[in-house]
């Protein structure tokens, strides 16, 4: 029996590759909207991160996003993503 291939992509918070079904899409549209994608099927740049909110406050602290979508991000963003975050890890 044939193994279906595990699409991996690496956590901008922890760099680790990890099943990409194990993460969250942050998605940026061609309007420069960023949102998050749990589906993973949003068009526009994507970038991942793990269900962890540590690995969200790395990535943050890092400005990875800011560099993964090459524009700068507000703060009122970040906390609308870490609400996000939090909601889908109750």
């Amino acid at each position: 029996m044939k193994m279906k291939k595990i699409p991996m992509r690496m956590c901008i918070g922890c760099q680790e590759m990890k099943p990409k079904k194990e993460l969250i899409r942050i998605v940026k549209n061609k309007e420069n909207e960023i949102s998050i994608d749990f589906m993973g099927k949003k068009p526009g740049r994507g970038a991942y991160v793990c269900k962890i909110t540590d690995c969200f406050e790395k990535a943050r602290r890092a400005k990875r996003l800011e560099r993964a979508f090459e524009t700068s991000i507000d703060d009122e963003i970040y906390e609308a993503l870490k609400r996000e975050l939090e909601e889908d890890n109750d």
